[in-house]
């Protein structure tokens, strides 16, 4: 690509990114507006017109992933020698690479886990511990090494922040367990993750020569996600400026959701005072999500607004949200559901997935995200009932299972002795019959499913490397699939696996699907109990935010009003739905969905399960009654609330969809197994037109 083709590809607000190559830049860069694009192509314009070496350039990001995509990137756009690294990656290279001539001999072995030498610290100091309360220990001692606050100064920084001590000690104890952890890896002759950072920047801080090479090395700095950038980053960052200002930064306030690590806006919103003379270019043109998702989105931020100038700390400039301007075509209404209990509310997403599925979205694009990882039983359970494969996010890392391992061992071995004539997928294929794939999936679900579906990823991988090879007149070589995967491997980049993901709120972080759903938005979990205090409130509505922008098209929130089956109906959904939640009305004075939302577009188009708008015929509202009036029938008999037996949106969903068996019925959201074996029997009696026994339900 030529300069101006690079250009061209960009629109008004990324061309303005690309464009500014020198000085200090900030980019305020909202959900889906395309900041890794507008970067990418900023760093292959300065290389193009001559402003940039390559080499010269160091980009940092924050996972593995997200480095390992931009360099891919970088490589499509025919840029190589950039090195783009998570900031601990960087560090640690230049570590390595500067111990034996600053300290002597190989740097210190890297603690891999904390826990140990946390325990062993607790062990010295008489505090009783056991794993939960030695995991939030670990925890707490990070969070002070990325804060730089020391052990010395932990009471002092942690009271200055009414930060509360972790499992139940108090702040004096943590101090003392600080000092202690410390004393034991000395001890052990080992450095952590934390360490790696702060003895590079004391390193560059210290030694004039190693600043100077350093620095000689690296002119041109780009840092993506700035918004959750720790004190220590910071830090290691300013030794690598060395006070130059070739420094581009890229963040959104909105989607700080990491504060309890360390990670802090505060750098992202003083940037403009730290460089007077930074140029500032916004990003708001969301090519991601519908208009709906879109909506929601913006009108969620805007209900934060509203509270902030009721309390008069109304935020303007750079910490005022970033109003997102859909790009897309209008897609379907945003889906809200209530449901009975836990397992009906998994059974009902499960369901949906199913439609989803068999309508034509990949598992792949499909997505379950909650607040906590304990949830993700039910969801487990409730797909693997409907024959619906998935990942949970977080689990054992792609490139760690077995299976893999075996079948790239398998294919570095057969590039030795493949044929050349042979296209590389059928190679692929060949080695990969060996260890079990097959080319239809098994029937059986469980661990031989997981396995196919694992070497089925490195057969698209080697079908998408092929494509895109004759794309351009070239032809992919085994050497050039057993290549990328080792790029891959490197950043733990892992090839799409096809399966609904199941994953946090906070793991979902940085990635996006078609199809998102929402689950568990009440209070308790959204926000969730333990956030006491007005930020970490305003946190979880920001999580929230970074929930939504992750859909593309599908999106779904929804709730259950009790844990297990016939439970006590206490809980009640998030308010950060408060006047967004359809068929009722909010702070604003209006329904969700009617009128207009911030900045004059129109609030979100919603799909209300809960109400009879779906019904659009005489025959439909009229089934819909009866099926009210047996309802009423059954909760007088059993001295029950009307909605404990089958809320409004599941009648609404019978009367518009008429099962005739009970395996159709089952298909419906809000009829979980228990339900369905009590009352499916009278329901289908009603749809055909009979009368049950309402004492029964029956």
């Amino acid at each position: 690509m030529t300069s101006d083709d690079l250009l061209a590809a960009l629109d008004e607000d990324q061309r303005a990114v690309a464009l500014a190559l020198t000085g200090p830049v900030c980019v305020l860069a909202g959900a889906g507006t395309g900041k890794t694009r507008a970067i990418t192509h900023r760093i292959a314009y300065g290389v193009r017109t001559g402003v940039y070496r390559p080499t010269t350039v160091l980009a940092v990001t924050f996972t593995a992933r997200a480095a390992g995509e931009m360099r891919t990137r970088l490589r499509e756009l025919g840029v190589a020698g950039v090195q783009a690294r998570t900031f601990h990656a960087a560090a640690l290279r230049q570590l390595g690479f500067f111990w034996p001539k600053v300290v002597g001999g190989a740097p210190p072995r890297i603690l891999e886990h904390k826990a140990p030498a946390v325990a062993d610290a607790a062990h010295r100091l008489n505090l009783p511990v056991d794993r939960i309360s030695v995991r939030d220990l670990a925890s707490e001692i990070e969070w002070a090494k990325v804060s730089l606050v020391t052990s010395d100064d932990y009471v002092r920084a942690s009271v200055a922040i009414d930060r509360p001590a972790p499992a139940g000690f108090d702040r004096q104890a943590v101090a003392r367990l600080i000092a202690a952890y410390e004393e034991v890896k000395t001890e052990r002759g080992v450095i952590d993750f934390e360490d790696v950072l702060l003895l590079l920047a004391a390193m560059l801080g210290e030694r004039r020569d190693v600043a100077e090479e350093v620095r000689a090395q690296y002119r041109h700095f780009v840092v993506d996600e700035y918004q959750d950038v720790s004190p220590l980053q910071q830090h290691l960052l300013d030794q690598w400026l060395g006070g130059r200002e070739e420094l581009c930064v890229v963040g959104d306030p909105s989607q700080t959701i990491y504060s309890f690590t360390g990670a802090t806006p505060h750098h992202l919103l003083t940037f403009t005072t730290a460089h007077p003379a930074a140029q500032v270019v916004r990003l708001v043109r969301d090519y991601r999500s519908t208009p709906q998702v879109v909506a929601l989105a913006n009108n969620l931020l805007a209900g934060a607004e509203r509270e902030a100038r009721v309390r008069g700390t109304r935020r303007t400039g750079a910490s005022a949200p970033l109003e997102l301007i859909a790009q897309r075509p209008a897609g379907p209404p945003v889906g809200f559901a209530a449901y009975d209990d836990d397992e009906s509310e998994a059974a009902g997403i499960a369901a949906r997935i199913g439609q989803l599925v068999a309508a034509g979205t990949r598992p792949s694009e499909i997505a379950v995200l909650y607040r906590t990882n304990a949830q993700s039983e039910a969801f487990e359970q409730a797909l693997a009932s409907a024959g619906v494969g998935y990942l949970v996010r977080g689990g054992e890392r792609f490139f760690a299972r077995r299976e893999v391992r075996d079948a790239l061992m398998l294919l570095r071995g057969a590039g030795r002795a493949v044929d050349p004539l042979t296209p590389m997928p059928e190679v692929v294929r060949d080695v990969l019959i060996s260890v079990g794939w097959s080319h239809e999936p098994p029937a059986a679900r469980g661990a031989a499913r997981e396995r196919w579906e694992s070497m089925q990823a490195l057969v698209a991988l080697a079908d998408d490397l092929a494509t895109a090879a004759e794309a351009t007149g070239g032809r992919a070589s085994l050497a050039d699939l057993v290549a990328e995967l080792d790029e891959r491997a490197s950043a733990q980049h892992a090839p799409t696996v096809e399966g609904v993901t199941l994953a946090s709120l906070h793991a979902a972080k940085g990635l996006e699907w078609d199809a998102v759903f929402l689950a568990g938005m009440s209070e308790g979990l959204m926000p969730i109990s333990l956030a006491e205090t007005d930020g970490a409130v305003a946190e979880e509505r920001r999580l929230l935010y970074v929930g939504i922008t992750r859909a593309r098209e599908h999106l779904e929130l929804s709730f259950a009003r009790s844990r297990n089956p016939g439970g006590r109906a206490s809980r009640r959904r998030t308010r950060f739905l408060d006047g967004l939640w359809p068929g009722e009305e909010g702070r604003s004075g209006r329904s969700a969905g009617s009128g207009r939302g911030a900045g004059g577009r129109r609030g979100p188009d919603v799909r209300v399960p809960t109400a009879t708008r779906e019904l659009s015929t005489e025959a439909d509202l009229e089934l819909y009654e009866r099926l009210r009036g047996w309802r009423a029938g059954v909760a007088t008999q059993t001295s029950r609330p009307a909605y404990t037996v089958l809320v409004d949106g599941t009648l609404a969903a019978i009367a518009q969809l008429k099962p005739g068996s009970i395996a159709e019925l089952a298909r419906i959201n809000g009829i979980g197994p228990a339900k369905l074996d009590k009352f499916g029997p009278s329901v289908l009696l009603v749809v055909a037109g009979g009368v049950p026994d309402a004492a029964s339900g029956r």
